[in-house]
């Protein structure tokens, strides 16, 4: 699956910040006032929006359409922000003291400014952010309030919010309404806040993103240049008729940032990451700058130059807080990372996960369930090669309390970990093992008919799910033998917990899978009916493997058991063309460089003369090899790994520990330098799919063999 090009949204995070500073510095004042009303105060007021719109776009549609009920998101970002804040405010500190802002404040006064005002005037973003994603979490997951009744509810609280701001003179002469107004105002200083002025953007990104695909390009433009400018006759308007008690918020506002942000989202233009954290160290700190102008100015004696020249005052405040802002990330980033992450880079080959990308599949596949119908992640296999309890921690905190396992260890080990909800085993259970089931509170599947007499002999309670064979005709009693199935339910120790059947033919729609697949889910019905006419209840059904939810949604039941599809990948890459939109994979695998060295020509490389060099060639060694995973058959060229930005073949046979790859030609590679495995370097990636092909086997393999030595923690 593509992953999403976002560079659009980037590059414009650095425009907005440059358009605060205009906000800030009025660059056309000394030129004409009309002009820098126009920009400064109706034009670059689609910066803070957009701002928003961004935290909508990506942490707030799990909240409003899905069914998430992790929160670790959401206090993840207000963590971040307040700390920010925090961070912000003893900055600006001393410029405050020497202001003298803080000499006749009371205490609150003091509340109004952090909570809602800021402690200097731009900080105001920072509460309002969290102020804004606290009601629209609360609207829609503390008062399960559906998403268009979340979106109306913000709009309504925007247009109050305009009476506030740039619509005040239509309420100012109402004695009744002014006075609630100006009760609001002694509590907080505008309606551009939190409270009025941010839900409205975040449902707006959110709505963006969860649509994902919008109209034509061609109408986003013509529809962004019209309500542009029907924003700048607003604004002028109401300019002229003085209306307005601020400046911040239009009616026209919402409806334009709809547009410029589906065009933002929608331009192929790749990531630039570094855009993030500059323009925020732009936002945060051009004030400073500004004083540091002003105060240098003086001090050389270049005031018209530098400050009574406004356009050239806006430049150089633009310029020194770009320098400011790139030196400090430049620097934050020599800071080593902490936690896990920072361990990850330590090792001789690791596994990097996506958090952000597992709860995204995890939305989509809730989104093709019918009500009712849970998932039930199959952890088997370490998770397909993700890490069994790093996965399912992360479900349990996505509200996910049903899991499957192949096997009794991997079910205990889930439990000694604390991971909490029912846990049903797949699998054959040898009866030693039966105490383990009662002791860690585990289901486990009758595999037979001989086998449920084999647990009622066992003489304790155990909580069991019947497999039927409908057709897969490897574990399960067969669908026919309804007497002998019958019986089961008559064993006193076994706890019926439901019932399932296994979907040989769900990877495929071709009118024979398709028939064959239809008769399975038909049999096992045939079988559930048959056995409540008989008087045995089965609580729970369940049919769906990952293939069953995407190509025979007809055959919901109670649980889906969904394995390689929760990861962002399919068996095959053909396959990938029944995924809806949205997938990414979960998993990158990388290795380290051991070892650069040159090759001449005819000489061998590796075991047994797999690879000669024909010329003089340079190669590096990667610290993996098939003992951690990697597929042997991938030697001699026909695998390939990504190393700064270039794919590079496999030379010679990969040994147990290492393999060995062709860099010729590739500059810069040094000891220690990072190899992709599995994953992307910059325009280049390698998926699970690749290797599978490569291998000539399918990516359930590849994934579930990667080993235990590679050390797996989350990236973000």
């Amino acid at each position: 699956m593509k992953k999403e090009k976002l560079g659009g949204m980037d590059y414009f995070r650095l425009a907005a910040a440059f358009l605060v500073v205009a906000i800030h510095t009025s660059p056309l004042s000394s030129l004409q006032g009309d002009a820098d009303f126009i920009l400064t105060r109706i034009a670059a007021r689609v910066a803070v929006p957009f701002f928003l719109m961004v935290t909508g776009y990506f942490l707030m549609p799990r909240y409003l359409f899905g069914k998430s009920g992790d929160v670790r998101p959401l206090t993840g970002y207000v963590k971040k922000v307040l700390l920010l804040y925090a961070a912000a405010i003893l900055i600006y500190l001393p410029v405050n003291l020497y202001a003298g802002q803080f000499q006749e404040a009371g205490p609150g006064e003091l509340l109004r400014m952090v909570v809602f005002d800021g402690t200097f005037y731009h900080l105001w973003y920072l509460p309002a952010a969290v102020t804004g994603v606290l009601i629209v979490w609360l609207l829609s997951r503390a008062f399960r309030l559906p998403a268009p009744v979340v979106g109306g509810t913000a709009l309504l609280l925007y247009v109050a919010g305009l009476f506030g701001d740039s619509y005040y003179g239509w309420i100012e002469k109402t004695a009744c309404i002014r006075e609630k107004y100006d009760g609001m105002f002694r509590i907080f200083s505008y309606t551009r806040n939190g409270i009025f002025y941010v839900p409205v953007f975040l449902v707006l990104g959110a709505w963006i993103s969860h649509i994902r695909k919008g109209g034509k390009r061609g109408t986003d433009f013509a529809g962004f240049i019209l309500t542009f400018v029907l924003m700048m006759g607003e604004g002028l308007t109401l300019h002229r008729m003085g209306m307005q008690r601020h400046d911040s918020m239009y009616l026209m506002l919402p409806l334009c940032m709809f547009f410029l942000f589906r065009i933002l989202a929608a331009a192929r233009v790749k990531p630039a990451e570094w855009c993030r954290p500059v323009s925020t160290w732009i936002y945060l700190l051009h004030p400073l700058v500004i004083i540091a102008v002003r105060g240098g100015a003086k001090a050389v004696h270049l005031e018209k130059l530098l400050i009574d020249n406004s356009m050239m005052h806006y430049l150089a405040v633009c310029v020194l807080s770009f320098l400011f802002a790139v030196c400090l990330v430049f620097c934050m980033e020599k800071i080593p990372p902490r936690g896990r992450r920072a361990e990850q880079g330590k090792e001789r080959a690791w596994i990097e996960l996506s958090r952000q990308n597992l709860h995204r599949n995890v939305e989509i596949l809730r989104g093709l369930l019918p009500e009712g119908c849970c998932l039930m992640p199959v952890l088997k296999a370490n998770a397909y090669g993700h890490g069994a309890v790093l996965m399912a921690r992360e479900l349990n905190a996505c509200g996910i309390t049903s899991f499957c396992t192949a096997t009794v260890t991997e079910a205990v080990q889930l439990r000694k970990k604390g991971i909490k909800g029912e846990i049903l085993i797949l699998g054959y259970t040898h009866p030693s093992q039966f105490p383990l089931l009662r002791r860690y509170r585990l289901m486990q599947t009758v595999v037979d008919a001989s086998y449920a007499k084999i647990l009622r002999k066992y003489g304790k309670r155990v909580k069991v799910h019947l497999k039927i064979d409908t057709g897969m005709h490897r574990l399960g009693e067969r669908w026919e033998k309804i007497n002998e199935i019958g019986r089961i339910f008559r064993y006193k120790n076994l706890v019926i917990e439901g019932a399932y059947t296994h979907l040989s033919a769900d990877d495929g729609i071709s009118p024979e899978e398709r028939a064959f697949t239809e008769a399975q889910g038909q049999a096992f019905h045939k079988v559930m009916a048959q056995l409540e006419k008989r008087g045995y209840h089965c609580p729970k059904i369940h049919m769906q493997a990952s293939y069953g939810v995407l190509n025979y949604p007809a055959l919901a039941g109670d649980y889906a058991r969904v394995g390689i599809a929760l990861y962002g990948v399919l068996s095959r890459r053909e396959d990938a063309d029944c995924m809806p939109d949205g997938f990414l994979p979960v998993l990158a695998v990388k290795a380290r460089i051991a070892s650069v060295k040159e090759v001449h020509r005819g000489e061998p490389v590796g075991y047994g003369f797999g690879y000669t060099a024909s010329m003089d060639r340079k190669i590096a060694v990667l610290a993996i090899g098939y003992a951690d995973g990697l597929p042997r058959s991938l030697s001699n060229g026909n695998g390939q790994v990504v190393i700064n930005g270039r794919k590079v073949p496999v030379v010679g046979y990969i040994c147990m520990d290492q393999t060995m790859v062709d860099i010729t030609g590739i500059p810069d590679v040094k000891q220690g330098d990072e190899a992709v495995v599995i994953g992307r370097s910059g325009d280049c990636e390698i998926t699970a799919y690749d290797l599978a092909k490569q291998s000539g086997s399918i990516t359930n393999e590849v994934l579930s063999r990667l080993g235990d030595r590679l050390v797996r923690g989350w990236a973000e």
